[in-house]
């Protein structure tokens, strides 16, 4: 698809020092939809980050370094963001990594051509629409679905890291890949977030290797500053940086992924070496929309990110958000906009390859207009249901909500204008808590998946089947403005809230015209189609007596983004990094 239309050098140890004084914050309280996938940690209150010639933005000082020094060394967009992927694995464990599944949206300056690349994880072969119905005949509940081999899906990262790089690589493979080797080498310090989140999980220890790796003998999450070495990752990217993927979908990695997954005692699953060797990486076609003068782009289905990102924006479109401004009122247009979003979300969106997705009707103009009708200024609509977008084809299919988790973003435009917006995943916080004898982390990616396979006799879009790949939220985006530039690339993590994450991101860069650190940090806010979500903790919370004044049923929640957002100015890039995590924009 064609589409015509001074540098922040903070030194590691002093962002470190930074997230060694960030307090931890109080859990979460009960709320019926699914808890934030990653816990608070504190906020780290940051300065956006400017550059001239290049810049990275992501979730940890070591990864954003790793990826600058790879742009230093005249690598690629691409080059940089396959850098920060690996480093992430180990410095994020929790997050992301080759155990996992990814998004990629990258943009060629020189052709000016957008691709979009799908390394969603798929369900086993053997896998069935049942998975997660118990003896009882009920859905499992979450926790006990997520533990274990049953969870895990084939992993695509790898496959898509390798297939970018032959598209859009410039330095060699192997040396794309030094920085992490060296890093799992010589050892990396344990984060203060690493260490809180260790510190309050209670299924990761329970696996001989991870307790190893990341807990103490006395079962305490290994200390902040603590060195971390992990020599059988390092051993598993040198023979990738050898022989490249298949050195993991086949082979000792892949008996070792296989074994790791079908050999849980109470959980199995039911991967195989030939479900590996058969993992494909899917070209997708680029989900784009206009926003006023702007044109945002994203990734289209199996995420259902793009889509309801685009249709949010379309209904608050109809509203002129400067003139109302950062208040309780555009608070209710975004929450009631997310709840006609959701609703289309839980019927219509799932893998292509087994349901019709109606795309070019999800975000047709008039339908999105359609919907905006149905928002009253006055009254939140409550719960909301699918509408009856154009080019669907008649299927009998029941909605799910679903459960999603997880994940990190990476955004990187490198000194030829060359820009990836990429989100990468394994799913819940620690994966399903199996770590492979090859040193890293599993996914539980199957768990984005329906439990529930069909409703009153009507199939579940998103129910598990053979191959599939599960529903996602993952929303890496690319913004270019009215006369087709870039402008810029913007993603989170955050599972379902996600969507929410992105949308609030854009609305504050283009309609409120923040910087994108002031952007990134503010409060986040949204409805699922459920309650009207306010950050607490935040000045957003004092919007909740206006809020109810007009309907809503309002919680107040963590809500744990971690958006990473670069914009191109006539000057160079200035970017931000959310102080809910520890990452940090930097470039030359």
């Amino acid at each position: 698809m064609h589409i015509s239309s001074s540098a922040n050098r903070m030194p590691l140890r002093a962002a470190f020092a930074l997230l060694a004084i960030a307090a931890l914050a109080l859990p979460a309280a009960a709320q019926t939809l699914p808890a934030a996938p990653e816990a608070a940690t504190g906020r780290i209150v940051k300065t956006h980050g400017t550059a001239q010639r290049f810049m990275v933005a992501a979730a940890n000082p070591l990864a954003a370094s790793a990826g600058r020094e790879i742009l230093r060394a005249g690598g690629s967009a691409t080059d940089a963001a396959i850098a920060i992927q690996l480093v992430l694995n180990l410095v994020e464990p929790q997050s992301s990594g080759i155990g996992g599944g990814a998004f990629f949206v990258h943009w060629d300056e020189a052709r000016k051509s957008l691709l979009t690349l799908d390394g969603r994880e798929t369900a086993p072969q053997a896998a069935r629409p049942n998975r997660f119905i118990g003896r009882d005949g009920k859905p499992l509940k979450f926790v006990d679905a997520v533990v274990g081999g049953l969870s895990v899906g084939v992993p695509g990262t790898l496959k898509l890291l390798e297939d970018a790089h032959k598209r859009w690589g410039r330095l060699p493979w192997a040396q794309v890949l030094t920085p992490a080797i060296q890093l799992a080498e010589d050892g990396f310090t344990i984060s203060p977030r690493l260490n809180g989140l260790l510190s309050r999980e209670t299924s990761l220890a329970k696996d001989a290797r991870a307790a190893a790796y990341f807990y103490e003998a006395d079962g305490k999450a290994k200390a902040v500053g603590t060195v971390l070495k992990n020599p059988a990752f390092a051993a598993t990217l040198k023979a990738i940086a050898e022989k490249g993927s298949d050195a993991f979908y086949a082979g000792p990695v892949a008996e070792d992924i296989v074994s790791t997954v079908t050999g849980h005692p109470t959980s199995p699953g039911d991967m195989t070496l030939a479900d590996l060797a058969a993992y494909k990486v899917v070209e997708r076609e680029p989900v784009c929309g206009p926003y006023r003068v702007w044109r945002i782009c994203g990734m289209g289905p199996p995420s259902s990110g793009a889509i309801a990102v685009q249709q949010m924006l379309g209904i608050l479109e109809t509203q002129n958000l400067g003139r109302i401004g950062a208040g309780p009122d555009a608070a209710h247009w975004f929450s009631e906009a997310g709840r006609l979003a959701f609703a289309d979300r839980a019927l219509y969106l799932a893998d292509p390859a087994f349901i019709s997705v109606p795309v070019s009707g999800l975000i047709d103009r008039e339908y999105i207009r359609s919907r905006a009708g149905l928002v009253s200024p006055d009254r939140s609509m409550g719960r909301a249901t699918a509408g009856d977008p154009p080019n669907k084809r008649a299927q009998l299919l029941a909605p799910s909500d679903g459960i999603e988790n997880g994940t990190s973003h990476i955004s990187v435009v490198d000194a030829d204008g060359n820009a990836v917006s990429m989100t990468t995943t394994i799913e819940d916080g620690f994966g399903s808590r199996l770590m492979t004898k090859s040193g890293f982390l599993l996914n539980n990616e199957l768990t984005d998946f329906s439990f529930v396979p069909e409703d009153d006799g009507k199939p579940v879009a998103n129910r598990v089947e053979a191959g599939k790949r599960p529903r996602s939220s993952m929303a890496p985006t690319i913004v270019f403005d009215a006369f087709g530039r870039l402008y810029a690339v913007v993603g989170s993590p955050g599972g379902s809230q996600i969507i929410g994450f992105v949308a609030k991101t854009l609305v504050a860069l283009l309609d409120w015209k923040m910087d994108p650190q002031a952007a990134v940090d503010f409060p986040n806010l949204g409805s699922r189609n459920g309650p009207t979500e306010l950050e607490q903790g935040t000045e957003a919370e004092a919007w909740k007596p206006a809020l109810e004044a007009k309907g809503h049923e309002v919680r107040l929640l963590e809500m744990t983004s971690g958006i990473q957002a670069i914009v191109k100015t006539p000057e160079g890039f200035v970017g931000g990094a959310d102080g809910r995590r520890e990452g940090v924009a930097i470039g030359d």
